[in-house]
């Protein structure tokens, strides 16, 4: 059995740590999937728990509200890995938002627990994040800004979950006449 507090504090210094390697800014958005079956030692789907997704969420929320920047959380492939996140970052990034509640067997846990903890929860059918960290393999790099780049954590499992993470730069275009300034932080 895991410890509900010991997966919050986790992802909180996962993410937190993220956060701070990213440079996130307020405003910009970190996505993130999880799979609370790998967390638990399961097989991806196949012992969804809300109570982790409610401890996984707590932890990530932490973060982002102490950073200011909007979570978006991955649902599962049965509802087309969408994310939940809050209205005002669907507005403000103007995603066209989704007629779908997640549930634990149609979204997971994560998304489920990220609807009801949000002030005020849409569903978007994709989006590109600034950052991301995916626990347990949830593949959530189809909602990342090109250029995705690997950032090693010192969180390297939730659970008996791996945890990944990137960040993202804007692509470098041009060839050998162009000149890059290498900036840590995005607009």
């Amino acid at each position: 059995m895991v410890d509900l507090s010991t997966i919050t504090a986790a992802v909180k210094a996962a993410a937190t740590e993220l956060i701070e390697a990213a440079a996130l800014k307020p405003g910009q958005m970190l996505v993130a999937g999880c799979s609370t079956s790998e967390i638990t030692g399961q097989r991806i789907g196949t012992a969804s728990s809300l109570e982790i997704g409610q401890a996984v969420v707590e932890g990530l929320l932490q973060a982002t509200s102490a950073a200011q920047v909007y979570l978006a959380a991955q649902c599962c492939e049965h509802l087309n890995r969408a994310l939940v996140i809050e209205a005002g970052a669907a507005r403000l990034y103007d995603l066209p938002v989704v007629t779908v509640v997640p549930a634990p067997k149609a979204g997971g846990s994560l998304a489920t627990a990220a609807y009801a903890a949000l002030h005020r929860p849409v569903v978007v059918a994709g989006l590109q994040a600034h950052a991301g960290l995916d626990i347990g393999a949830t593949l959530i790099g189809m909602h990342l800004r090109p250029v995705a780049v690997p950032v090693r954590l010192q969180v390297k499992t939730v659970g008996s979950a791996p945890v990944t993470a990137a960040r993202t730069r804007p692509p470098l275009i041009g060839g050998e006449r162009a000149v890059y300034v290498f900036q840590r932080r995005q607009d």
